[in-house]
């Protein structure tokens, strides 16, 4: 692959999104986890990655980052936990949430 998204869940509990090419997603893990650059993570480490999903190109990448870096702390851990009824819940605007069927409990 050419590109990632990926999460980082912080030593704080809070989550970074961020992108990075496919030959340097190990490097760029390493660099946050060593706090080589001063911003987000470098004051919540250590980190761990919990979330990569690979991109043929940069591009779409960065697209996925900046889309994903805008949505609430439940939709990432949907995202995270790879439940995709959750996050299609999640997704639909408030109003529309409210207004749908209950699934029939068992």
């Amino acid at each position: 692959m050419v590109a990632f998204v990926y999460i980082l869940r912080c030593a704080d509990g809070s989550y970074y999104v961020g992108s990075a090419r496919g030959e340097s997603l190990d490097r760029r893990l390493n660099e946050h986890q060593a706090g080589t650059y001063e911003g987000y993570t470098s004051k919540r480490r250590p980190v761990t990655l919990v979330y990569a999903e690979p991109f043929d190109r940069i591009t779409d990448a960065i697209a996925a980052e900046r889309r994903i870096k805008g949505w609430s702390r439940a939709k990432k851990e949907a995202l995270i936990a790879g439940d995709w009824g959750t996050l299609q819940t999640l997704a639909k605007r408030p109003t529309a949430r409210r207004h749908s069927p209950s699934p029939p409990s068992s």
